[in-house]
């Protein structure tokens, strides 16, 4: 199983960027997702998740700034980031639990992490 990210970058205070990340694999079932992030001296922290049912759950810092969205068909998460500010600046590492087989328990993969950095 593998979680690949993409769509970080460089982008003004202001302006909006999109994350997207898909799991890819041997998998049975996706559960929950999510996005956390890490600034450089900082631990990794929970930006947002969303169950497969699509219920969500946002951290203070970025409620009503940014959007957590999901496509169960193709096993894959969004972030849409409106309005960042420089405070955003960090490498985002999308997050799931996967059931690999029928049967079996979940367990948590990551992805490679993607760099945002927010320009003032």
């Amino acid at each position: 199983v593998q979680l690949q990210a993409s769509g970080g970058g460089l982008v003004q205070a202001g302006g909006s960027l999109r994350l997207s990340c898909a799991a890819s694999g041997s998998i049975f079932r996706v559960n929950a997702m999510g996005w956390y992030r890490q600034a450089p001296g900082k631990e990794r922290e929970l930006v947002a998740t969303i169950t497969a049912g699509g219920r969500t759950n946002y951290a203070e810092s970025v409620r009503g700034r940014f959007l957590i969205s999901r496509d169960n068909a193709k096993n894959a998460i969004y972030l849409q980031m409106i309005g960042p500010i420089p405070d955003d600046t960090a490498v985002y590492y999308c997050n799931a639990k996967i059931v690999t087989t029928w049967g079996s328990g979940e367990n948590i993969y990551w992805g490679q992490g993607t760099q945002v950095t927010v320009s003032s």
